[in-house]
């Protein structure tokens, strides 16, 4: 990635090997000099995105092992652990305790936990992870396994308590924020209270929609524009502020 930071847009979050065209989805954030992380599933799917990501200034890929993947690949823990070298980035990871999840939940925790010694022994990691109904069980793993000093983590999507939003951020943590999660009024309460200094972007595409179409890294200034709504702060000052914590983030 370029290091350039200042004049791009950022989508710390984004599935860009699930679009019809995964090729063009990367040229397209290149071209939109669009800081881009696109995260993997599944370790199988890291080859690929490694190879098409490597060589690219704005886009880079992040080795995962999705956590309402892990009842039936569980055993691609070994898989991960081979790639890991390869790879600064880690996700998608993390633990999901919804309904749909709940019964990987035991097993969810022990590659989760795994996932975490391994990046702390590696050092210098930067996690994007996933905590549906498990916000403090995730910062738990995260005080436990990896230390601040070991790497940073960035929570995804993040929908915990205000409480628990201090916890994460005394823990080192970022948030990476969608448009979507400012369609509700919790959603926006509690993007107005997260510090500022520990905010970034994302889309989630394919995943959410704009216009009846899903979403791409283009579409981050969606986000900048509903965060500035909530924190009643204009746009480019929110947009300065997210590309400001990128930079220190990868410092």
């Amino acid at each position: 990635m370029s290091d350039d930071v200042l004049s791009s847009g950022v989508d710390f979050h984004c599935h860009l090997d699930l679009y019809p065209d995964f090729e063009a989805a990367i040229a397209k954030a290149e071209a939109a000099r669009i800081y881009t992380l696109t995260v993997t599933t599944t370790p199988k799917a890291w080859p690929r995105n490694h190879e098409l990501t490597h060589g690219t200034r704005y886009v880079r890929a992040a080795l995962g092992l999705h956590p309402q993947l892990v009842a039936e690949r569980a055993d691609e823990l070994a898989l991960w652990e081979h790639h890991l070298p390869e790879a600064r980035y880690v996700g998608e990871v993390g633990l999901d305790a919804g309904p749909r999840f709940y019964k990987s939940l035991d097993a969810q925790k022990q590659i989760f936990s795994t996932v975490l010694e391994r990046c702390a022994e590696a050092g210098g990691k930067v996690l994007t992870v996933h905590s549906v109904r498990s916000v403090s069980m995730v910062l738990d793993m995260i005080e436990r396994h990896l230390p601040q000093d070991r790497g940073i983590v960035v929570l995804h999507w993040f929908t915990g308590t205000k409480v628990e939003a201090q916890r994460a951020a005394a823990l080192g943590c970022y948030f990476s924020i969608n448009a979507e999660m400012m369609r509700s009024d919790r959603g926006r309460a509690l993007v107005a209270e997260l510090p500022i200094n520990r905010l970034l972007t994302e889309t989630d595409g394919p995943f959410t929609q704009i216009d009846g179409r899903p979403t791409e890294p283009t579409d981050t200034r969606k986000a900048i524009d509903a965060i500035a709504c909530v924190r009643n702060l204009a746009a480019d000052a929110i947009g300065k502020a997210v590309r400001a914590n990128l930079q220190t983030l990868l410092r």
